[in-house]
């Protein structure tokens, strides 16, 4: 209990503090993060978790499940069909060609590894969290167009990610079998997302047109209406787990069939379920900082970090440059839209899945490498934020302040 109390007692003193620390860039992650660091480090830390107990997985999918509904339930319909371009050069385009570049650098990184265990790592490492750098989607000094479509990715992007990490879970798992059959494997994982399709469908626009039906007619209050909200992804989450399929799925895809109905509900029904979110994934930032005490007590691997750099840097950055040419953006937007795609909660759950699924030798490599990457994704995106900003700030007054040319 005493754990939860420092948890609670960091996140209030953040709150006060928010704005200015927000002046640095200490996005509350970053400030959880470096809590976790120091009350869980040492031979007798003050706080310790046991991160290998059956609750602790269970409340970490369910973090993600949440996650993937409040995404795809927030993803703002008139941007897709307004950047629909964009939006498809950098989920159809930019994200699987990351995802290529990851596995291949990974190769190059870590050659000894098995071929499967470097696919996992590659969706582990690639996956966009935006909640570290959140200041830069609100930030108003950067172009409106930009930081929507940003949104839009970052929605979408966990979504069609997660299928494919456990399928390459999936895929790793089979091939440790004297006897691999992956064609069943995929079969399985088939199976098993159709399943979630079905289940967070069904959820999804029936919670929807009964929610949006009872409002209308006033049967029930927004307070009711918010837990109505919450209890959609709980559902689907765990009646497709229940069944043996995709819950992550599952969740996503209520969200999107339930993202309709809640434009016709009151202002603030999703409220309730977007707090508890975001507390959960503020404890799990803490808890973070137990796994960077954890994965490099004996000492940092320079293959690790330089892998982690590339991950961090170059592997987003350059397809989206690649993907984005000849759109008639300009090359900073470009880059802005290459750089920010920093790593957290996302990456840190597949992270803790992978450990459950894979031997401990396979799992403790993928763990060190996804800390590593989601503490310099921290670092350099977080700090990057505000800079960014005064960037375009400065190109904007540029713009503005040039003399009219001769004639107009």
């Amino acid at each position: 209990m005493l754990a939860f109390t420092v948890i609670a007692g960091i996140l209030f003193i953040w709150v006060v503090l928010s704005r200015r620390l927000a002046r640095w860039s200490i996005t509350a992650p970053i400030a959880m993060m470096a809590a976790g660091i120091a009350l869980t480090s040492g031979a007798h830390p003050p706080l310790e978790f046991d991160l290998d107990t059956p609750d602790f997985e269970h409340a970490v999918e369910v973090v993600l499940a949440l996650l993937l509904f409040i995404d795809a339930t927030e993803v703002p319909k008139g941007v897709i069909k307004r950047e629909k371009g964009l939006v498809i050069r950098l989920l159809g385009g930019a994200l699987p060609l990351a995802l290529g570049v990851a596995f291949l650098t990974a190769y190059a990184f870590f050659p000894e590894r098995p071929g499967w265990i470097l696919a996992v790592l590659a969706t582990v490492v690639v996956p966009m969290d935006l909640a570290p750098t959140s200041a830069v989607v609100r930030d108003k000094r950067i172009p409106a167009r930009l930081r929507e479509v940003l949104n839009v990715e970052g929605g979408l992007n966990h979504g069609i990610i997660s299928p494919v990490f456990l399928l390459f879970i999936a895929a790793a798992v089979e091939s440790r079998t004297a006897s691999a059959d992956y064609a069943e494997a995929l079969l399985d994982a088939v199976g098993s997302a159709a399943w979630a399709v079905g289940v967070g469908s069904v959820i999804g626009y029936g919670a929807g047109w009964l929610l949006r039906r009872s409002w209308a007619k006033g049967w029930t209050e927004l307070s009711a209406t918010r837990l109505g909200v919450l209890a959609v992804p709980v559902a689907a989450f765990t009646l497709s787990s229940a069944a043996d399929g995709n819950g992550f799925v599952a969740a996503f895809v209520a969200g999107v069939c339930i993202a309709p109905a809640m434009h016709h509900l009151p202002a603030g029904a999703g409220n309730m379920t977007d707090d508890l979110a975001a507390l959960l994934s503020l404890a799990l930032w803490f808890v973070f900082g137990q796994l960077v005490n954890d994965e490099f007590w004996d000492g940092f691997h320079l293959s690790v970090i330089l892998y982690a750099l590339v991950a961090v840097t170059l592997v987003r950055t350059l397809p989206v440059l690649l993907v984005l040419a000849r759109t008639g953006l300009s090359l900073p937007d470009k880059l802005f839209l290459g750089w920010l795609g920093p790593r957290g909660v996302t990456s840190i759950v597949f992270g803790l899945l992978a450990v459950d699924e894979l031997p401990h030798h396979s799992g403790d490599f993928l763990v060190r490498v996804m800390v590593m990457t989601v503490m310099i994704s921290i670092v350099l995106h977080g700090l990057s934020s505000e800079p960014i900003g005064r960037a375009y700030a400065r190109g904007t007054r540029s713009r503005t302040d040039a003399p009219a040319p001769p004639g107009t």
